[in-house]
């Protein structure tokens, strides 16, 4: 914890591999101790074109919130943006340049290069418990945050470096889910790099709140439904993902599933076309004996939705998490699932309520992405409020049944995220 108004950064940087902090100590540092070495690595290998004096007088922000680019919606698991900035002039000392070959012996030093690119790589692995440790005051919450975001694009930019063209930054996830029995659901996924011109294809990455939904999922199928291949009336079930980036939700639940003698169906939905190229090879990578493949994939946009076959039947169980990063998704998404999602009938209703959508949110406390839960709560009514009487006596209205408010798991999920909302929706009789 450090509470200094003014940094010194010096340009006259060491070798990389002499300088940088080692990672397995990441717990104990300030943000002043990691932002130092980035800046350094940023005038080795990545300096502002200008031609700086020898001193200069800049301000430094002082924000409450993290910098993001808004121009466009991120996943929800971006950082949040910069708001109102309290502003104090201060003294940066910037020591004399040093000597521009000496530099350029640096830069084109393979093994230096590689060094950075392997630290920025850990330091980003470890992050989010450094980014996110207990206590931290405000300001320096937000150094920390910011120091991240600085290392991802430090990165990216030597990755540029070392290739004349873009290189593959795809990340190979491995997960671990304890099931009561006292085994693992094992699951492995490729998280492909997002596009710099295309901010619609955040479902190649996996983000926290489908992490921790599938740790709940399996730790208690029974109450997602997930005990059984069959519904209440004994029928195959009917299962859908919403927004389902790198299928992990859908992965889950087939491998919980797993049966010898029946098997529900399973369809997992995305808009984006890389997104739904990447989802396949995810379940061929998990299912790799499977022919044809046990989760079907299909295109679904919420906005414009197409309820042609496998759409055209109504699901027992939908499941989604973090698909809402826009005021306008949970009322796009509210439509589908009312179309979508297993109604209860004369038929039924003695052996269950209907479908079931279980929707899982990031609770963001800053940022362009802060309270979106509430979209949520002003779209699906509060079962145990009044509800509005539909034109008919057996008129069925969708509200949430539960929420409950769950806590990060250890090095999971990104800085601007405090926990998570778990919602129940179903039917209610109205």
């Amino acid at each position: 914890m450090y509470s200094a108004s003014k940094q010194s950064f010096n340009t006259c940087v060491c070798a990389p591999s002499a300088s940088l902090p080692p990672l397995p100590k990441l717990l104990v540092l300030s943000s002043l101790e990691i932002c130092e070495p980035l800046h350094n690595i940023q005038q080795s290998y990545a300096p502002p074109p200008p031609t700086l004096p020898s001193k200069l007088v800049l301000p430094i922000r002082k924000h409450r919130q993290l910098i993001h680019d808004d121009s466009v919606p991120d996943s929800g698991y971006a950082s949040a943006e910069e708001e109102d900035c309290d502003y104090e002039v201060d003294d940066i000392v910037v020591a004399g340049s040093c000597d521009d070959d000496d530099l350029e012996i640096l830069r084109a030093d393979p093994l230096e290069r590689a060094f950075v690119i392997k630290w920025l790589t850990a330091f980003i692995a470890r992050s989010d418990a450094w980014a996110s440790a207990d206590d931290l005051e405000e300001i320096e919450a937000d150094r920390r945050a910011e120091a991240v975001e600085t290392a991802s694009r430090l990165l990216s930019v030597l990755l540029g470096v070392d290739q004349e063209e873009e290189e593959d930054c795809s990340v190979t996830r491995f997960f671990q889910f304890p099931t009561q029995g006292g085994t693992f659901v094992e699951v492995e996924l490729n998280d492909a790099p997002l596009s710099n011109e295309d901010h619609t294809c955040v479902g190649l990455q996996s983000w926290a709140s489908s992490v921790v939904l599938s740790e709940r999922i399996c730790a208690d199928p029974a109450r997602f439904s997930l005990s059984s291949v069959t519904n209440a009336s004994g029928s195959p079930l009917r299962i859908l993902e919403l927004g389902a980036g790198t299928g992990l939700l859908s992965i889950i639940a087939r491998k919980l599933l797993s049966s010898p003698h029946a098997s529900a169906s399973i369809f997992a939905t995305d808009y984006h076309p890389e997104v739904l190229l990447n989802l396949c090879a995810n379940i061929a990578t998990n299912f790799p004996s499977s022919a044809p493949p046990p989760i079907s994939v299909h295109q679904l946009d919420w906005e414009r939705p197409e309820y042609s076959a496998p759409m055209n039947e109504p699901f027992d169980l939908i499941l989604g998490a973090d698909v809402i990063y826009h005021p306008d998704h949970a009322q796009w998404i509210k439509a589908c699932v009312e179309r979508l999602l297993l109604r209860p009938t004369l038929s039924n209703s003695s052996t269950g309520t209907g479908g079931v959508f279980w929707l899982m949110m990031a609770l963001r406390v800053s940022g362009r992405h802060e309270g979106m839960f509430h979209t949520v709560e002003d779209i699906f009514p509060d079962a145990s409020s009044s509800l509005t009487a539909g034109d008919q006596a057996d008129d069925w209205q969708l509200a949430i049944l539960e929420k409950s408010e769950l806590g990060k798991l250890k090095g999971v999920g990104r800085a601007d995220e405090r926990g998570y909302l778990l919602f129940k929706i179903g039917w209610v009789l109205c």
